[in-house]
């Protein structure tokens, strides 16, 4: 590697010219002294980063200028300054200066200075992600062996392993990939924001990879800079709360960018895959990627998901799928224009023109474009029929709707055919051939909603129902075996529990709504429309049949006609739910009724696990161990019975709710934990992060499909972990485990400490989602929702749900053996989960600031509470950072992941104002000054401070 000598003299001059965020702080961070730097002329692969980075950075510093004055932007680049000495040397006096210069800001001077630093971070990420799809189309372009978490590079490891092509062959068959979208109440990003961001990042885009004239160039620099305008003019924070409605909405947005357009697009490089790898072999690849959600059917804590907003989002979700299929089919008309003067058509083609009701003369002879026109017309036809919605444009004539998707997909099969008999399979690979996957893929219900609700709410319902039956007045008070009993008798009658002429209680009706809409729903839209009910906090069988016999109430479930039209869910939670899961789940397949409900669904059965609130309860090691274990039982009590599992795991964005890297989770999951099907939960901030680039999105959308295939077909081949290092994970975990228990729920004032240091209570005035932060009215810690925990521990830069324990739990394990540290080194170099775990920790410790985090604990008024409390956080944290350390063999965190390393070490310096002002202007707010401006200003850094780290909880 080249490198170059910078002089002091030299960085002073390129700082004197700079104008951009971060141009400044690369040149800045060099010594005194003459230093060796990477030369950015021959470090090519980085260079283009950087100058995206300075582009927008010196685009923003512009705007700053122009609409903001000269003193504001001098103003703003001395706090940039001051934050580089301190990040870069430790600079005491520098970090003096900062504070004396933001505490002297005013109301309006602090918004300004808040929103530069947050927008410039946005613009980073612009840069960044634009830098992923950079790389990745190089490796491409310069013919690179396929990179790993690609569908290319995990059929080359099955090939290279030995795996039969018809093992391979009905992984794409009968798989089942499906990312969940779920709204969150810590989701910052307001759509405005994300559009104009959007905007910039294909601009950037475009200057990339096009060749342009001199005057081109110019025009989409003007673009990008009219956009950076814009985007400062545009108001970062929501005047009101989300409504459910406008979720669903936020959530259809990332189909438009992505899905409907990029999961096409995997299909077809799986089909060029196979048919490249088994030529002569039939490749029936099958509907194996698909989305689901849960926007709008979950209601487990939110009042306002009610019947009429779950009928209100199937029908946006069904007219958002119409409209692509009818704009596509506009455009085929274009694409299909073959002429039966020169190229034949086949009989099944004829007979479907001669159906259209295009009857022009002039297109008599173009078949395919009179077939479309038919196809056309029952489109907009079905939209009417389905969703009251109108084609953007007209048809030529009345039609028929579909019945069915089906029904759609068999008329593209029928021009795909004509086309690929008579001469023009390229043609039918174009477009046709997206638009087919998509009808297939997506039908008329776009993506697969979910029902949830929480057991406590069902329960109250069963016993009124019964109650008002006459078939159980206590129901309540009975214990489960009772419960399971008295709903088994009741799931084999064929009397319903309830009538028109009955009242119940409001909780009851709107239930009773919600399954009622459901049933409806199915016969409007089909079962994938809806096919799945989630259970939170199960811990019983009854809590299963429980919501059997709602079902069967509206219709939805008989066992005398074996008919299931939804799979029944139970989530486990807490670790005590973990640890029971395996045993409930033995006892529901032992009851006959059950065995008829799961004959109705292919005798598979879902479990979903949560990642989240066991975090919560139990801490970072010890639910991650936990949920590990509960897999491998259940793989085992599935196996004797003879049920196919399912798992969905309710992974949260950070890893104190189960998040990190997606291809190494799922390649961590125990043996037979896969079996060729998955359903993840994607929340938050992920979403946009993931889904809001179309290149960017369907790499994730190919991650999740190869890592799914890697663990079906390649993990079964690996032997379970050694006892050795499960009994070492049992051990760590229960110290781990006591740590985490005696700080969060048994040391005194744990829950001031938490409230005071945190920015939980502003969470909870900032309308970021639809859904409460609590779950009840108080401070308990149990009562709050996992994912404004996350939050607000991460806003203060303590990360702590993602390692507190684990530097405890190394050393008493390490007191307790003398080979201890030796054997987890060899753990974490031999064992997938153990890797994954420490990697996590690892990511999360490299975001984590003491320094920062201790100006939040001087928030709590009570110092001898803050000084106990942050002195056992900070010890704790030395702990861990030491034993990971000393784990890997790595001086430093983030050593094998430089990409991360470098992309946090830049962006840092211009969080510390963020975190800076939060915390004075928090004091301010609860000392009295309880100003609009300031509660907007708290709120503005809460936006930059999410944004900065990627992920909101």
């Amino acid at each position: 590697m080249e490198h170059r000598i910078v002089t002091p003299a030299q960085a002073d001059d390129a700082i004197k010219t700079n104008s951009t965020f971060l141009e400044g702080s690369q040149v800045n961070q060099q010594a005194q002294t003459p230093v060796a730097v990477h030369d950015r002329a021959v470090h090519d692969k980085d260079q283009p980063l950087f100058d995206d980075i300075r582009l927008l950075g010196r685009m923003l510093g512009d705007t700053l200028r122009e609409q903001e004055g000269s003193r504001m932007f001098d103003i703003i680049e001395n706090v940039r300054q001051l934050c580089v000495r301190f990040r870069r040397d430790d600079d005491l006096e520098a970090r003096a200066e900062l504070a004396q210069l933001l505490n002297s800001l005013s109301d309006d001077d602090t918004i300004i200075v808040v929103r530069a630093f947050s927008y410039f971070l946005h613009l980073a990420n612009i840069a960044e992600d634009q830098h992923h799809i950079r790389r990745a189309r190089a490796h491409a372009i310069a013919g690179d062996a396929p990179r790993p978490g690609t569908l290319a590079n995990a059929l080359d490891k099955a090939l290279t392993a030995g795996i039969p092509a018809d093992e391979i062959i009905g992984f794409f068959r009968d798989a089942l990939v499906v990312p969940v979208l779920t709204a969150h109440p810590t989701e910052v990003q307001r759509k405005s924001i994300l559009s104009q961001e959007m905007k910039i990042a294909r601009l950037i885009d475009e200057r990339d990879r096009m060749r342009l004239t001199p005057e081109e160039l110019s025009e989409r620099d003007e673009a990008v800079r009219r956009t950076i305008t814009s985007l400062w003019q545009t108001r970062m924070l929501r005047r009101t709360r989300l409504s459910v409605a406008d979720e669903v909405v936020n959530g259809l947005s990332f189909y438009d960018y992505t899905f409907l357009r990029e999961l096409p697009r995997v299909y077809n490089a799986v089909e060029d895959l196979l048919e490249a790898a088994f030529p002569e072999d039939k490749r029936d690849v099958g509907n194996f990627l698909r989305m689901g959600s849960w926007i709008g059917g979950d209601r487990d804590g939110n009042p306002f998901v009610t019947a009429d907003v779950l009928r209100s989002t199937l029908r946006v979700q069904s007219a958002r799928a119409l409209d692509y299929y009818l704009t596509q089919v506009h455009v085929l008309d274009t694409d299909l224009c073959s002429t039966t003067l020169l190229n034949n058509a086949s009989d099944e083609l004829r007979a479907l023109a001669a159906t259209a009701p295009d009857k022009s003369p002039h297109r008599e002879d173009e078949l395919y474009r009179r077939a479309l026109s038919g196809v056309y017309a029952r489109l907009v036809a079905t939209a009417r029929t389905l969703d009251q919605h109108e084609a953007l444009w007209k048809a030529v004539g009345e039609a028929d709707p579909y019945l069915s998707a089906d029904e759609f997909v068999r008329d593209l099969d029928v021009i795909h055919d004509s086309l690929v008999a008579h001469k023009s399979r390229l043609i039918a690979r174009g477009r046709l051939r997206r638009l087919r996957r998509a009808a297939r893929v997506f039908g008329f219900h776009l993506a697969a909603l979910d029902l949830r609700q929480n057991s406590d709410v069902h329960e109250r319902v069963i016993a009124e129902l019964l109650a008002h039956a006459h078939v159980c007045k206590n129901y309540l008070e009975l214990r489960e075996e009772q419960r399971i009993e008295v709903l088994i008798n009741e799931l084999g009658t064929p009397r319903p529990l309830t009538s028109s002429f009955m009242q119940f209680s409001a909780e009851t009706e709107s239930e009773l709504a919600i399954a009622r809409t459901a049933a409806e729903m199915h016969r409007l839209y089909g079962a994938a429309a809806l096919p799945n009910y989630i259970i939170s906090k199960a811990d019983g069988v009854s809590d299963m049949l429980e919501v059997a016999l709602i079902l069967k109430e509206v219709g939805l479930l008989d066992v005398h006609e074996r008919r299931a039209a939804m799979n029944i869910i139970p989530l486990f939670e807490t670790i005590d739910d973990l640890r029971n899961a395996p045993r409930i789940m033995d006892r529901l397949f032992t009851i006959p009724i059950w065995r008829v409900v799961l004959d109705a669904r292919a005798t598979a059965q879902e479990v979903m696990l949560g990642y989240s609130d066991s975090n919560k309860d139990g801490g970072f090691l010890t639910s991650g161990w936990e949920l590990y274990k509960a897999e491998i039982k259940l793989v085992q009590v599935f196996k004797r019975h003879g049920v196919r599992l399912r798992l969905f795991h309710g992974r949260g964005g950070s890893v104190g709710r189960g998040g990190g890297p997606s291809f190494q989770a799922i390649l961590a999951q125990p043996g037979g934990a896969v079996q060729g099907q998955i359903r993840i939960t994607e929340q938050g901030e992920v979403i946009a992060s993931k889904y809001s680039n179309p290149d960017v999105g369907r790499r994730n959308l190919e991650v999740l499909a190869a890592a799914t295939f890697e663990a079906t077909l390649l993990g079964k081949r690996e032997g379970a972990a050694p006892p050795e290092f499960t009994d070492a994970m049992e051990e760590l975990s229960g110290y781990a485990f006591k740590a985490y228990r005696d700080l969060v729920y048994e040391t005194p004032g744990f829950e001031k400490y938490f409230w005071d240091s945190t920015v939980i209570t502003e969470i909870a005035d900032l309308n970021i989602g639809s859904r409460p932060a609590s779950r009840k009215k108080g401070q308990k810690i149990e009562d709050l929702r996992a994912i404004p925990w996350v939050f607000s521990w991460a806003q203060c830069r303590l990360m702590l749900p993602g390692w507190y324990g684990f530097g405890s739990a190394v050393n008493e394990y390490r007191a307790k053996h003398a080979d201890g540290l030796a054997r987890l080194q060899a753990m974490v170099n031999e064992w997938p989960f153990f890797a994954t775990l420490i990697s996590n920790i690892d990511m999360v410790l490299s975001k984590t600031d003491m320094a920062i985090a201790s100006r939040y604990a001087e928030l709590v008024d009570d110092p001898e509470l803050r000084k106990a409390i942050f002195t056992r956080i900070r010890t704790e944290w030395q702990a861990t950072l030491d034993a990971v350390r000393q784990i890997t063999g790595a001086p430093e965190l983030l050593s094998t992941n430089p990409l991360l390393a470098r992309s946090i070490r830049n962006r840092f310096p211009y969080i510390e104002p963020l975190n800076h002002l939060q915390v004075e202007l928090l004091r301010r707010f609860r000392s009295g000054n309880r100003h609009e401006r300031t509660r907007r200003s708290i709120h503005l850094t809460i936006n930059g401070v999410a944004a900065a780290l990627r992920n909101s909880g």
